[in-house]
């Protein structure tokens, strides 16, 4: 179990913004939690330790948008999400861990610059593609498997369909759930899932409900577009200090 008195000063908050993202925002903290946990321990303990959170974490997202999915793209992305998930359990354990810090980092960077940059604007919607959906769910099935990081490349697919937002939402947490409670077997075999990551999982699950009703309690209060913004950069900061010790 870890017990670097520093590890859960960042690991506290991590836990409470990814209770918070499952209440209709999911995306805002998605790609964050890794790579903030990355400057406290090793890029695979902190996916480790993210994932019996982020499992428990969906729960909520279930439970909020139950039956509320698109019907012909949610097919499409599990059909990826299976291609990204097998391919992240071939390769993660001959990833040097300065290379997944590099690749968490550059994920980090290129999710915070797309969305400070802002997802296809001025362009028509696009159309349902099984080619496209199945590239781009695969690579967020494979990054979501290395970082939990998934949420660019599938966003990257599904806002320029421009779906209803209550629909785009339910669609993106009945995804992550898929790709979260997938990645359990391919963990545990990769002794990802140990006795001392679980324990220090278990000492944060009780931060998940509340971060879920903190949620609750600032939707409609806080201005979207400022929260994201203020996110974004803090993001784009994690991601390049994480790329400068990649590369250093």
């Amino acid at each position: 179990m870890i017990t670097d008195p520093l590890f859960y000063v960042v690991a506290a908050p991590v836990v409470l913004l990814t209770g918070i993202s499952k209440t209709g925002i999911p995306g805002l903290f998605g790609g964050m939690a890794v790579p903030l946990l990355s400057l406290v321990v090793a890029p695979r303990q902190a996916a480790a330790v993210m994932l019996p959170l982020l499992c428990f974490t969906d729960l909520f997202g279930l439970r909020a948008f139950w039956g509320v999915y698109d019907r012909r793209n949610l097919p499409i992305l599990l059909a990826g999400l299976l291609v990204g998930v097998i391919t992240g359990a071939l390769i993660f354990g001959v990833v040097r861990q300065d290379v997944l810090r590099l690749v968490i980092g550059a994920i980090a960077v290129a999710f915070a610059l797309n969305n400070l940059a802002g997802w296809a604007k001025n362009r028509p919607p696009a159309r349902t593609s099984w080619p496209r959906g199945v590239f781009w769910s695969s690579i967020s099935g494979l990054t979501s498997f290395l970082a939990h990081a998934g949420s660019a490349p599938v966003m990257a697919y599904l806002l320029p369909l421009r779906l209803d937002r209550h629909v785009y939402v339910g669609t993106t947490v009945w995804f992550f759930f898929a790709s979260n409670y997938a990645k359990i077997i391919p963990y545990a075999v990769l002794g990802q899932l140990d006795l001392g990551n679980l324990a220090t999982a278990l000492v944060l699950l009780p931060l998940v409900p509340v971060g879920v009703r903190l949620g609750v309690r600032i939707q409609g209060k806080v201005d979207d577009q400022v929260f994201y913004r203020i996110s974004y950069w803090a993001l784009l900061g994690i991601g390049l200090k994480l790329v400068y010790d990649g590369i250093s």
